[in-house]
């Protein structure tokens, strides 16, 4: 059960909720007001995403899930993070679609392990009519299995996303990455609109939103602060909201790039954790670099999800083991209701 708070006026947590939709579940953030958040204090930030978030769920509970790359390589975009793209030399094997089989022995292990949603990533630009086909037996199968689904392919048709609604996707994740105003200094082959109109679409099929960006690729705090305001001013908020630190890769174009302080990571998550309250904000790509004591930091500062599992479609990411000796350290659980 969440913390135990009281009240003023005899109210109880769940009339409290009620009402503080209104007040905290927002779509009207101004930039000015964002940035006065990111700059606040550090303890008076991290209490006020304590505050909110155990307003909405488990102060002590994570939702885990698993990504796995289903075809990795020879992508035509030109994203600066990213060694799955065509136009760099990061000493990465490229791999065709992967088979049914091995795809759904690698859910079976996730969930063995705990995860319950299971993401499957592919690195397209746009995937053709046939790969949809593929993926969306493949999620017919993962979902057989009992597991929530997500799949991240790039952008789709409006025949696409129909044709994965009605295979079963629960999630579909498309990140913004950053600001609008950085958005050219790290991508060039898709605009900023193009991701808009892929989450439009996804919502518009009713298909659940995950939807975040990457921090520590030399972006302002403005640019994070600005990133959070586009991410919470949708017209819903996304159901997951991945929290990334860039890797940095030898080969691409952001090897080498100043690395971020690790406070200015959590203020971003405490951040999200305010401004989206309803939303899973999840710990994603950068793990492997994190303290124990930087993760504890994001979630007490409202990170509630993590990916088990040893890769993130091609980086590392700390293994099964390690993750649940630090919940055990933590006193968290395994937890997570669909939707939330």
């Amino acid at each position: 059960m969440p913390w135990p708070v009281t009240f003023g006026g005899g109210m109880s947590l769940s009339q409290v909720r009620s009402g503080i939709d209104v007040a905290v579940l927002r779509h009207d953030w101004r930039l000015d007001e964002v940035e006065a958040l990111f700059a606040l204090p550090f303890n008076d930030l991290l209490f006020r995403a304590q505050s909110v978030h155990r307003l909405f769920f488990d102060a002590n509970e994570i939702q885990v899930s698993s990504l796995l790359s289903i075809k990795t390589g020879s992508c035509g975009e030109d994203c600066a993070y990213c060694p799955q793209s065509a136009r760099y030399e990061a000493n990465l094997r490229s791999e065709a679609l992967l088979p049914l089989a091995e795809v759904l022995a690698a859910a079976a292990a996730a969930k063995q392990e705990g995860a319950t949603r299971f993401c499957m990533g592919a690195a397209w630009r746009s995937p053709r009519d046939k790969d949809i086909e593929r993926v969306a037996e493949m999620v017919r199968e993962v979902k057989a299995m009992g597991m929530e689904t997500c799949a991240t392919l790039g952008m789709l048709t409006d025949d696409q996303t129909v044709a994965l609604k009605q295979a079963g996707l629960d999630y579909y994740n498309h990140n913004l990455d950053t600001s609008e105003d950085f958005y050219a200094e790290i991508i060039t082959t898709r605009t900023y609109q193009d991701r808009l109109d892929t989450l439009e679409r996804v919502r518009d099929a009713g298909i659940n939103v995950c939807c975040g960006g990457i921090v520590g690729m030399g972006e302002s705090v403005s640019d994070r602060a600005k990133l959070m305001l586009q991410l919470a001013n949708l017209p819903k908020h996304p159901e997951s909201v991945p929290i990334n630190m860039l890797v940095q890769v030898e080969g691409t174009p952001l090897h080498g790039v100043e690395a971020l302080d690790p406070l200015a990571f959590v203020r971003t998550v405490a951040a999200a954790r305010v401004m989206m309250p309803q939303s899973r904000v999840r710990l994603s790509a950068g793990r492997n670099d994190m303290s124990d004591e930087m993760q504890a930091l994001c979630f007490l500062a409202g990170a509630n999800s993590i990916f088990y599992g040893e890769k993130l479609l091609t980086t590392e990411n700390p293994m099964t083991q390690r993750d649940k000796q630090l919940f055990q350290r933590l006193g968290l659980h395994l937890g997570g209701s669909r939707y939330n």
